[in-house]
This record gives C-alpha cells, structure tokens and sequence, in this order.
C-alpha cells in the first residue's frame, strides 16, 4: 500500500485508505503528515527535558500544536508546505537535541535520531513511521486514539492563541502525550493517557471560550439571513473568528458584502461582528457542499482552517487559503507579522470585480444558544421540564459529511416528539437547522451553541442542569447523546465529554476504524459507546433514556 489513514469517518470501507485519501488527500501528502508527527515526539522528548528545567519556549509548543493542525483531515493538501513544515520541525528538534541531549537518560526513541533532510529522504523516511509502523492492534488503536484526539486539542490551542490566549499547561501535555506514544504503556496507562487527553480537551475548550467571548462578547440569540443582497460578496469558511474580524474591518466601506459558510455560521451570533452593516448572514450549508455551493456564489473565498474540499476549477481562481489550511495552486493570504493584521486586500480587490451571489435559498435561522445565552434562560428550562413540557434532551452535535447514512440524523430530528429539545454544536446541525421544528413554550427546539469547539457549551450546560436538579449523578439528567462524527475534533470533544463521566453515546454514522474490537469493549463496558441504529429503535431508547 501506498499510504495508511484511518483518521476520519470516511475512511475506505471503514477500515483505511490506502492508496488515496477519500478526502481526496494523495499518498505523498499522507506520508508526509506521518513523517511530520514522528518528529514532533522526537521534539517533545527534548521540550520535555526543558519544560522540566523551566526553559520551554512556548512558541515550540505553540508550533507542535499548529503543526498537529496541519494533518487534521480537509485541513492541508500541499506538500510543499508540509516539507517546509518538516524542515522547520527539524531544526527545533535538533537545537533541543544540542541543549538537552545529555540530560535525557536511558535510550531515546527512534523519533530523537537524524535522518535524510531532502525530499526525497522524507518520502523513504515516511514509509517506516506511519500509523502501521506499529503491529500490535490494540496498542496502535489507543495510540492513534490519543493521537487523533491531541490534534483535535491542538485545533482549539490554535484558535486561542490566535486572539492571545495560551497555556503553556496544554503544550506541556500534548508533548508528555506525544512522548507516551514511544512508550511501552500497559493497556491501562494507555488508557489512562487517552482520558487525560479529555481533561485537557475541556481545559482548552474552556480557554478558547474564553477567548471568544471575551474578546467577541457572548453569543445572542440572533436570526441569521439565508438569502443575499446585489453587491458583491466575500464568503469566509472555516473556525478563526480573528479572520473574521480582520475581514470585516477591512471590507467596511468598500461596497463588498461578508458571509459566513458551514462552520463559520456562529460568527452571525456574536454582539462584536453585528455592528458591520455589510455582514450580511449565512451562504450554504455544511463543507462537504463547497464544491456547488462555491460556484454560485461568485465572488471569492477565504478558508481560514479545515474543511477545503479538493478545489474546482470552477473557482479555483477566487479560493484563498489562510492560516493551517493550505491547497497546491491556491493562493496563501500569510500569516501575521509583528502584531500586525493579516492583509486581504487582494481578496477585496478581486471581489470588486465579481458578480454577486446567486441567491440559493431564503429566510433565516435561530442560533445563538451558547452557555451564557441557556443559562439565562434556565428558570423557564426547567420549569419546562418539572411540568412535562420538556420530556429528554437530545444531543446531536458534531460533524456533517457526504454518506447518505447521514440523513438518519436529518430523520430522528424530525420523528423525535415534540416534548424533546435538541441541542448541537458543530456542522451536524446543518442536517437540520433549516427543519421547521417549532419551540416548547418560547424555547426553540433546536439550540444552536456553535461551532464544534463550542461543545464546551453543551457541556456548561449539561453540569449547571445537574446542580440545578441537585443530582448525584449527571448521567441522571433526561439527556441522551447521538453524536454525528467526522474528524478529530469531533474525537477529542467525545473524549471531554467521556472525561466528565456522561455515558450511553450513541456514535454514528460508523464506529471509527481507528478503535480495535478490543478497545471498543473497553470503551462499551465504561460507558456504554454504541454505534446508531434504525430511527424508530433509537428514537424509542431514546426516549426510555438507554
């Protein structure tokens, strides 16, 4: 085989791509995110003697994370910026090798030794490294399970540090967790790593709220506007919020409209970005649509992270990439320098010269049901629920994605009882959130707390409901959990959640391929991880609260 990924739900016949990403990634571009984690252990081995003696930079830990980002799936196809990456990699590996080297004791891992710097030496090298490279089953699947859940955290690090926000308490465990993975772990520390991973996914998902919201305010309920004006527009897809604040400041006064695509829809839902006129509201739907969606749309675009889609070359002229996010033949807006903001005026420029958008839908939506927001509204929450009115609560947050499995969650939406409330974060909402699904006593059915990193929301909630109800036990609360999956994102925020204690998931639309049967009994008998079933089965479990 050429290549070896199994990271995302897509994966071929649930079991690993091996000649090409379905995500559309190519086997050299696979190999080389291999090759690039296998140095980010041998920098953490080093950064680990460093932080000890307290003098770890934190701008290497920041580069681990930005690093780790790049490999996220639909986050970066261009090889080129991947050797840059890894050549990058290698230096600061090889001056914490120069400084601590001598201070290691024992045998270092293979991770810590030279090999080629060339091209060419780097596709050799990623043959040997990658996921396959280790034969037990079980200890890879814990492995890669701690893996593809610290870029996930890695994904909300960057977000944070973007706005100004670090902990160097997060570096320090995405290298103690990268340096575990040379180890020879019991199953049970494994695991035990796998569960730290979670704590510290709500720890980082906690400083990236507070990161937004600080510098944003908290999100409000807000109707967001699904149809377009007759001026030119820019369309920004993807998670930073510094991006789109940058954008809007840039773009006032210059005639062009702003919206917002798949999950940078809760952007409409903050007090900061409300006082620019030109920002219009939302265009299309969910990632995997770019490829029509980006067409009709006209004028340019502006991926900010993950979920570019290979690009066509029906825009291929008017997509830039920014920030992690990197395609071959896309122009790169670059990264800021010396507090400076990023420049788009190559962006707005070409706007100006583009048709508007077609308009492909009208009316609006209702989001804006962060922590802050349902806490506000709790008094009538659970006066709703001591009545009757409100019967479950159902979580169905998470990741959109092209199989058709997934209108199971567009179908249990609609046949869930009118008595239930259903709360999301991520793109999964987009199965739905146009439903005309109606409210509970005001209280709109579906509450909308963001995007995927706002999960921490979900889980805000979930803690002040069971104070509330001065329960023992959160899992006594009338909540279930029928999570739609895609990336690693999707994987850590499972792994907060499972940090908490909550139980009796339901993952869909297929168990990852990452989770060996072992492990998956592991994860089944500690908490009841179960894969989705048929609608009507699930729904009536559901409601019995299984």
């Amino acid at each position: 085989m050429s290549m070896f990924c199994f990271q995302c739900q897509e994966t071929a016949k649930n079991e690993g791509c091996t000649i090409a990403g379905v995500c559309g990634k190519k086997a050299d571009t696979a190999n080389l995110q291999d090759l690039l984690i296998y140095v980010l252990r041998g920098i953490s081995i080093y950064g680990e003697k460093a932080k000890e003696l307290g003098e770890l930079d934190k701008k290497v830990g920041l580069f681990i994370a930005q690093s780790l980002f790049t490999t996220i799936t639909n986050a970066n196809f261009d090889d080129d910026r991947f050797i840059v990456q890894i050549k990058e990699a290698l230096k600061i590996r090889d001056e914490l090798k120069e400084k601590y080297g001598d201070k290691i004791e024992g045998k270092l891992h293979d991770s810590a030794l030279w090999f080629s710097d060339d091209v060419e030496g780097f596709h050799k090298n990623a043959a040997v490294v990658g996921v396959l490279s280790q034969k037990n089953e079980d200890v890879r699947s814990l492995r890669e399970l701690l893996i593809i859940g610290l870029k996930g955290l890695a994904a909300y690090a960057d977000h944070a540090a973007m706005l100004g926000f670090e902990d160097e308490k997060i570096y320090a465990f995405i290298m103690e967790a990268l340096v575990s993975t040379t180890k020879d772990l019991s199953i049970d520390e494994m695991v035990a790593m796998v569960m730290k991973c979670g704590e510290f996914s709500l720890t980082t998902m906690a400083l990236l709220d507070k990161a937004n919201t600080s510098t944003y305010g908290n999100p409000e309920i807000t109707k967001v506007n699904l149809g377009v004006r007759k001026n030119p527009g820019i369309l920004i897809s993807g998670h930073d919020l510094k991006d789109m604040e940058e954008l809007l400041k840039q773009t006032e006064g210059t005639g062009i409209d702003v919206y917002t695509h798949s999950e940078m829809l809760p952007a409409n839902y903050y007090p900061a970005f409300k006082k620019y006129e030109h920002f219009v509201g939302n265009y299309g739907n969910a990632w995997w649509q770019q490829n029509t969606e980006f067409v009709t749309f006209n004028g340019p675009i502006l991926m900010t992270t993950n979920c570019i889609t290979p690009v066509k070359d029906a825009y291929k002229d008017r997509i830039f990439t920014t920030g992690i996010t990197g395609y071959p033949g896309v122009k790169h807006v670059s990264d800021r320098e010396d507090g400076k903001t990023k420049d788009f005026s190559e962006i707005i420029e070409l706007a100006k010269k583009c048709d508007p958008p077609i308009e492909i839908e009208t009316g609006e939506l209702i989001g804006g049901f962060a922590h802050n927001q349902v806490i506000a509204l709790a008094e009538k929450i659970v006066e709703a629920v001591k009545s009757g009115a409100i019967k479950r609560f159902v979580v169905m947050g998470g990741c959109d994605g092209r199989q058709k499995g997934r209108n199971y969650y567009t179908e249990v939406a609609e046949q869930l009882p009118k008595d239930t409330i259903i709360m999301t974060a991520g793109c999964a909402k987009y199965r739905y959130n146009k439903l005309d699904l109606g409210d509970i006593g005001g209280i709109s059915r579906v509450l909308d707390a963001g995007q995927c990193n706002d999960s921490y929301s979900l889980a805000v909630i979930a803690l002040k409901l069971k104070e509330i109800f001065e329960l023992d036990d959160i899992n006594d609360l009338p909540i279930s959990f029928d999570i739609a999956w895609y990336e690693q994102k999707a994987v850590v925020v499972l792994l907060a959640l499972l940090f908490l204690g909550l139980k009796g998931f339901r993952i869909g639309p297929t168990l990852p391929a990452f989770i060996s049967p072992n492990v998956l009994k592991v994860l089944v008998e500690n908490f009841n991880l179960k894969p989705i079933g048929e609608v009507k089965e699930d729904i009536e479990a559901i409601m019995a609260g299984k």
